[in-house]
């Protein structure tokens, strides 16, 4: 598509690998979205300790997006550090659910779940563990199904 004009000195959105390409070339200063504030970071994190369920994050793509700001332009955000240890804490904090939900829905032996408010990379990190366990307890319950014939121990 399309992009521009650009003049000096006012903010245009543009994609991020734009943003990126042309503040590493000198060409430009990026602008944090709104929600990369340690005000509304520290207000996120602590509704997610509180709360028992996932709650929404502010982007899809919150721990994208502060990895790639914080790695290319660091020097346009604010408490650039404070920032990343709030968006880390609230990533343990969420990760820290997520084991605990899925130890939980193996433990009640569960045949589904709802995981509402989780972000795709979320989803990727405890992806492969779900499936892996979902497929030992469909094994397990296979194979202890009364009038089954086949001992199979196929783990």
């Amino acid at each position: 598509g399309d992009l521009g004009p650009f003049n000096p000195g006012l903010p245009v959105e543009v994609p991020v690998w734009l943003a990126i390409n042309l503040k590493q070339r000198q060409k430009c200063r990026l602008i944090p979205p709104e929600w990369m504030d340690v005000g509304k970071l520290e207000e996120i994190r602590d509704q997610e300790r509180k709360e028992d369920t996932f709650t929404p994050m502010p982007s899809p793509y919150y721990m994208e997006l502060t990895k790639l700001l914080l790695n290319y332009a660091s020097d346009n955000i604010p408490r650039a550090d404070e920032i990343r240890t709030l968006v880390k804490d609230t990533w343990d904090t969420r990760m820290a659910k997520l084991r605990l939900s899925a130890d939980s829905f193996v433990r009640q032996q569960e045949a589904h779940a709802k995981l509402d408010n989780l972000t795709l990379m979320e989803i990727n990190t405890a992806g492969t563990f779900l499936t892996q366990a979902l497929d030992h307890m469909y094994k397990l319950r296979t194979n202890l199904q009364p009038g089954d014939s086949s001992q199979s121990q196929d783990f």
